[in-house]
Order: C-alpha cells, then structure tokens, then sequence
C-alpha cells in the first residue's frame, strides 16, 4: 500500500530535500523525502501545471542530467514523462496579471491573503479540475501553518513527516 496519495502534487523541497541540500532536513526525512519521490517515479501519479511553471521551478534548483541525486533523478523523470497521461496529470490554471492572487483557481478566502506567492501555483493546480488534489511537502514549514485554512478549502497539504513539520513551524514561529 502506498504511503502518499496516488496523485498529487510535489513541492520543489521535497526533491531539494532528497538530493541531501536542505540544512533543515534530518537525515530521516532526507531518506523519507528519497522514498517518497522513487514512489511516485514507480507508479503514483505527479500532478503539474499545464503552463509549465511547476517544471520550470523544478528546473532551476534541480539537474535535468538525472544526477547526481535522487532530486535530479526525479527532475529527469518529470522531463521525461510530463506528457505520458497514465504518470503525469496536466492541469490548466489562469494567471491574473496585477492581481495578489496570481491564479483564478487560487481561493479567495481572506486567510490566504499572505500566502507565499511563489507557492500560489501549487494551491491553483491542487484546485483546478474536478477532483482536488494533494500537495506533498517537506521542509517549507509555513505550510503548516496554512493546513487549516487550506483544508478548509478542500486542499489537503501531506507532509512527508507530520512530527518534523510540526517542530519546523513552532521554530519558524518562535515557539521553541
């Protein structure tokens, strides 16, 4: 049985995390974060934007050669099988130009107000379509804090290790 949801999306983290370039990440979850994506690559499905902006991300912080670590490796895979339905589902999103909300598939709830706007795109691919869709993440700690309210708008955030996300935030935040 698959311990991440069968498709859904991968935030760039997650890959940075597995090629062992995160100063936040223990070694578990680095381990954690390598399963997690040779999971998706085997057989789960990996949910992208249409537009490419999701590729483009995964890009510029990972090596489209493959190597020399499994956030390549995923980053090459993506390459190669962004446009193989049965492993990639492509979704259109609308960008809104001058407009804070970037996407019109982004809710409109006044508690996303602050959202990260570089994350913006992943809440508007989770959104778009019939079925929402998971986010996979891992050491971007402020998403959760936005757990909540993203469920609340029918986007489920998965962390690929709930206890570390959790300890993340409180240092993000100050509480520790």
């Amino acid at each position: 049985m698959s311990k991440h949801p069968k498709w859904c999306l991968v935030d760039t983290n997650v890959a940075i995390v597995a090629n062992g370039r995160s100063r936040q990440a223990s070694r578990d979850l680095t381990r954690k974060c390598i399963d997690a994506l040779q999971e998706i690559t085997r057989g789960t499905g990996l949910v992208l934007d249409a537009n490419g902006e999701i590729f483009e991300e995964y890009r510029r912080n990972l090596s489209l050669s493959g190597q020399p670590g499994v956030g390549d490796m995923f980053l090459k895979w993506v390459h190669d099988n962004q446009w193989t339905s049965a492993r990639c589902e492509r979704r259109r999103i609308t960008p809104i130009p001058d407009d804070p909300r970037a996407y019109e598939e982004f809710p409109l709830s006044p508690a996303l107000a602050k959202f990260d706007a570089s994350d913006r795109k992943f809440v508007a691919v989770a959104c778009a379509g019939v079925e929402r869709r998971p986010i996979l993440e891992a050491v971007d700690f402020k998403w959760w804090g936005w757990r909540e309210v993203l469920q609340a708008e029918g986007v489920r955030v998965v962390f690929v290790d709930e206890a570390e996300a959790q300890k993340g935030y409180a240092k993000h935040i100050g509480h520790v």
